[in-house]
Formats: structure tokens, C-alpha cells, sequence
């Protein structure tokens, strides 16, 4: 397994990430996450978009971070939000999410992030059960942001990356 920076915009981040949304569209209906996302939000220092390739050099994961420097939509100052965190069905049961993650935290906090946030939803028992293990905290739905954070099928988590 190899883990590399990209944009989010680049040809495997593209169909990794349709991939994603047609996950999403089969476990909620309708069309997918319509977080309005573009590649300059993934471009470091204030965010980091990675991709995943086995060894036969085949994309099979992704994983991302974005900054938000004020307070809106209910995020606060310092949060580093995780986004796209997904790998292909066939190559899941590795810890390669576990890697990923690692991975965003690590470079969140060397970028001055001071907490890093997520979303994700009811339907996606495997993501919450990382997360929980990786030490993220759930949220009270009220401190819920973003485009789902008055979603009924939406949980929230939050971890502190101050020493």
C-alpha cells in the first residue's frame, strides 16, 4: 500500500470519488453528499487530499481535510474538517482507513489545526466504529455543522489535536 498526495480534482480522486457518492446514494437514496466541495479547499496548508494504491497500483482508497478559519455553519476556528474518507469495497478489512486517518491527523495538527471534525451518517456503521476507536468523541447532535447538521440521519464527532 502506498498513500500519496493528489488534488482532489485528479483523474483517480475523480472516480474514487464517484465511487463514493454512488456508496452513499445506495445506503441513503437519492444522489449522493452534496457538501459543496472543490479541489482548491484540498490544497495544502489548508487542507490535504490523499489517495491509497495497493500494490499492484491500483487506487483504492482516499481520505482528505479541509480548514475552516472562522466560524460557520456551526464549525469553529482552528477545524480541520474530514472528508472522503472511503475505500473500495474489495479492499477493505486492512486497516487502510485506520492508516489514512492517521495520516490526516498527523498532518492537521502540523498544519496549526487545533481539532478535527466529521460528519457521517446512520447508514455507516463501520465509519462510526472507527472513528469511536481512533478517539474521536460524538458530538450533541446540536453541535452538529456543515451542509448536514440539521440531518436527522447525521452524527458528528470531534478530536482535540492540541498535545
Amino acid at each position: 500500500m502506498t498513500i500519496v498526495t493528489a488534488r482532489f480534482d485528479d483523474p483517480d480522486a475523480r472516480m474514487l470519488n464517484d465511487l463514493v457518492q454512488a456508496e452513499y446514494a445506495e445506503r441513503y437514496g437519492g444522489e449522493g453528499d452534496v457538501t459543496p466541495l472543490d479541489a482548491g479547499m484540498f490544497v495544502p496548508p489548508h487542507g490535504l487530499y490523499l489517495l491509497v494504491y495497493d500494490d499492484a497500483g491500483r487506487p483504492v482508497g482516499t481520505g482528505a481535510w479541509r480548514a475552516h478559519e472562522a466560524a460557520e455553519e456551526g464549525y469553529a476556528p482552528g477545524d480541520a474538517e474530514l472528508k472522503r474518507m472511503f475505500v473500495r469495497r474489495e479492499a477493505r478489512g486492512r486497516g487502510l482507513a485506520r492508516k489514512v486517518l492517521a495520516r490526516l491527523e498527523d498532518e492537521a495538527r502540523a498544519a496549526g489545526r487545533t481539532r478535527l471534525v466529521l460528519e457521517t451518517g446512520t447508514r455507516q456503521p463501520e465509519a462510526i466504529g472507527l472513528y469511536r476507536s481512533s478517539g474521536f468523541t460524538e458530538l450533541p447532535f446540536e453541535q452538529g455543522f456543515g451542509t448536514y447538521r440539521d440531518s436527522p440521519e447525521s452524527v458528528f464527532f470531534a478530536k482535540s489535536l492540541l498535545p
